[in-house]
Protein backbone atom coordinates (compact mmCIF):
# COMPACT_ATOMS: atom_id res chain seq x y z
CA UNK A 1 0.00 0.00 0.00
CA UNK A 2 2.48 2.61 -1.17
CA UNK A 3 -0.25 5.19 -1.79
CA UNK A 4 -1.23 5.40 1.89
CA UNK A 5 -0.29 8.51 3.80
CA UNK A 6 2.29 7.91 6.49
CA UNK A 7 0.83 8.21 9.97
CA UNK A 8 3.19 10.03 12.34
CA UNK A 9 1.01 10.38 15.44
CA UNK A 10 -2.38 9.17 16.61
CA UNK A 11 -4.52 9.82 19.66
CA UNK A 12 -7.93 8.31 20.44
CA UNK A 13 -10.32 10.15 22.74
CA UNK A 14 -13.20 8.03 24.15
CA UNK A 15 -16.31 10.15 24.63
CA UNK A 16 -19.37 8.14 25.64
CA UNK A 17 -20.79 6.36 22.60
CA UNK A 18 -18.33 8.15 20.36
CA UNK A 19 -14.60 8.00 19.91
CA UNK A 20 -12.56 10.79 18.34
CA UNK A 21 -9.26 10.15 16.59
CA UNK A 22 -6.66 12.83 15.95
CA UNK A 23 -4.09 11.56 13.45
CA UNK A 24 -1.10 13.44 12.07
CA UNK A 25 -0.08 12.17 8.65
CA UNK A 26 2.43 13.15 6.02
CA UNK A 27 1.98 13.24 2.26
CA UNK A 28 4.59 11.82 -0.09
CA UNK A 29 5.68 15.43 -0.61
CA UNK A 30 6.47 15.81 3.09
CA UNK A 31 3.50 18.04 4.01
CA UNK A 32 1.89 17.26 7.34
CA UNK A 33 -1.86 17.36 7.94
CA UNK A 34 -4.39 16.24 10.54
CA UNK A 35 -7.34 13.94 10.12
CA UNK A 36 -10.07 14.19 12.73
CA UNK A 37 -12.37 11.18 12.80
CA UNK A 38 -15.57 10.64 14.76
CA UNK A 39 -16.45 6.97 15.14
CA UNK A 40 -19.79 5.77 16.52
CA UNK A 41 -20.78 2.17 17.21
CA UNK A 42 -24.30 1.61 15.86
CA UNK A 43 -26.57 -1.42 16.01
CA UNK A 44 -28.15 -2.44 12.70
CA UNK A 45 -31.65 -3.78 13.40
CA UNK A 46 -31.80 -5.47 9.98
CA UNK A 47 -28.67 -7.58 10.40
CA UNK A 48 -28.59 -7.77 14.19
CA UNK A 49 -24.95 -6.67 14.18
CA UNK A 50 -22.98 -3.63 15.22
CA UNK A 51 -21.06 -1.47 12.75
CA UNK A 52 -19.00 1.70 13.00
CA UNK A 53 -20.16 4.93 11.39
CA UNK A 54 -17.17 7.18 10.72
CA UNK A 55 -16.99 10.83 9.73
CA UNK A 56 -13.65 12.32 8.83
CA UNK A 57 -12.27 15.76 8.03
CA UNK A 58 -8.82 16.63 6.75
CA UNK A 59 -7.13 19.72 8.15
CA UNK A 60 -4.13 21.06 6.27
CA UNK A 61 -1.30 23.09 7.78
CA UNK A 62 -2.22 26.31 5.97
CA UNK A 63 -5.65 26.19 7.64
CA UNK A 64 -4.56 25.37 11.23
CA UNK A 65 -4.73 28.94 12.54
CA UNK A 66 -8.10 29.70 10.93
CA UNK A 67 -9.57 26.42 12.16
CA UNK A 68 -8.24 26.98 15.68
CA UNK A 69 -9.68 30.51 15.82
CA UNK A 70 -13.03 29.36 14.48
CA UNK A 71 -13.22 26.50 16.97
CA UNK A 72 -12.22 28.82 19.83
CA UNK A 73 -14.96 31.24 18.76
CA UNK A 74 -17.52 28.43 18.77
CA UNK A 75 -16.41 27.30 22.25
CA UNK A 76 -16.51 30.89 23.50
CA UNK A 77 -20.05 31.36 22.18
CA UNK A 78 -21.22 28.17 23.88
CA UNK A 79 -19.67 29.23 27.19
CA UNK A 80 -20.71 32.90 27.16
CA UNK A 81 -23.64 33.20 24.76
CA UNK A 82 -21.88 36.22 23.25
CA UNK A 83 -21.24 36.07 19.54
CA UNK A 84 -17.52 36.66 18.91
CA UNK A 85 -16.08 38.66 16.04
CA UNK A 86 -15.80 36.55 12.90
CA UNK A 87 -12.41 35.10 12.02
CA UNK A 88 -10.65 37.54 9.70
CA UNK A 89 -7.92 36.34 7.36
CA UNK A 90 -6.01 37.84 4.49
CA UNK A 91 -7.71 37.26 1.16
CA UNK A 92 -6.13 34.13 -0.28
CA UNK A 93 -6.96 35.02 -3.88
CA UNK A 94 -4.38 37.81 -3.99
CA UNK A 95 -7.02 40.24 -5.32
CA UNK A 96 -6.43 43.66 -3.82
CA UNK A 97 -9.64 45.48 -4.72
CA UNK A 98 -11.20 48.08 -2.43
CA UNK A 99 -11.98 46.46 0.95
CA UNK A 100 -11.18 43.06 -0.58
CA UNK A 101 -7.87 42.55 1.20
CA UNK A 102 -9.62 40.93 4.17
CA UNK A 103 -12.11 38.12 4.08
CA UNK A 104 -14.50 37.15 6.87
CA UNK A 105 -15.15 33.48 7.39
CA UNK A 106 -18.68 32.52 8.37
CA UNK A 107 -18.65 29.41 10.56
CA UNK A 108 -22.06 28.46 9.13
CA UNK A 109 -20.24 27.71 5.84
CA UNK A 110 -18.45 24.75 7.46
CA UNK A 111 -20.02 21.31 7.77
CA UNK A 112 -18.11 20.03 10.79
CA UNK A 113 -19.44 16.70 11.96
CA UNK A 114 -17.76 15.60 15.16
Amino acid sequence: MENRKEELYSQAIPAGKRRYFFDVKETRGGDKFITITESRRIFDNNTGEFYYDKNKIFLYKEDFEKFQKGLANAFSFIETGIEPEPVVVENESGHNGENDDLQKINLDDFDLKF
